[in-house]
Parts: C-alpha cells; structure tokens; sequence
C-alpha cells in the first residue's frame, strides 16, 4: 500500500510542480492525475497494488470532503452574496458535463458498435 500511495502522492507533486513553473490555471493535482492517466494508459494496466490502494482511498472518500465544507462555512457572507452566479455557474457546468457525456458515450457505442461489425 505504501509504495502505491507514494506513486498517486508523487504524481500530485510533479503535477502541481509542472502547474505552479508554467503557471498554469489547472490546479496540480489535475495534471497529475492526466499523467498518472496516460501511464497507466500506455503500460495498459493496473497494478494490483495501486488498484487496492485506490479502492481504500474511494471507501473513505467523504472523509475528504469535511475540509471543503469547512472552508464552506468558514466563507458563508461571500457565498450569500454572491449565490447567483454561483447558482448560475453549477448548473450551466452541470448541464454542459451531462452533455459532453452523453455525446462521448454515443461516439464510444457508435465506434464500438462498428468494430463488432468488422
């Protein structure tokens, strides 16, 4: 478990490194996680290790978010002033995922589907 968590942890660390040099507006972690993505992409799989490591992480992923909420209510006047656009922002990025989604999944069946006809 120890060798997996230090490979997610210094993916994080080489993304935020790669975001804070270039100053880029792609949080670290983001970067990092594409990476470790296109790793495991071209070594075709999952180690057994690092898969259990990230079921353990998943299990307790609420814990993760107590920080968040935290910071939450620790600015409560900002987001009572500004819970229009707030509002406004969610659903327009809720809307535009589903949709991006629903396109990707569509192409992906489409491609799937003439690959099992060839």
């Amino acid at each position: 478990m120890l060798p997996a968590l230090t490979l997610l942890l210094t993916y994080q660390l080489v993304g935020e490194v790669i975001a804070q040099f270039f100053a880029l507006p792609v949080p670290g972690p983001v970067i990092g996680m594409a990476l470790l993505f296109a790793t495991l992409a071209l070594r075709g799989a999952v180690s057994e290790e690092l898969r259990g490591t990230a079921n353990g992480l998943l299990q307790h992923l609420s814990l993760l978010f107590v920080p968040a909420g935290t910071g939450v209510m620790l600015h409560f006047g900002r987001l009572a002033d500004e819970w229009l656009a707030l509002l406004a922002s969610l659903l327009v990025s809720t809307a535009v995922t589903i949709a991006v989604s629903a396109l990707l999944m569509r192409m992906l069946m489409r491609r799937r589907e003439a690959e099992d006809k060839a």
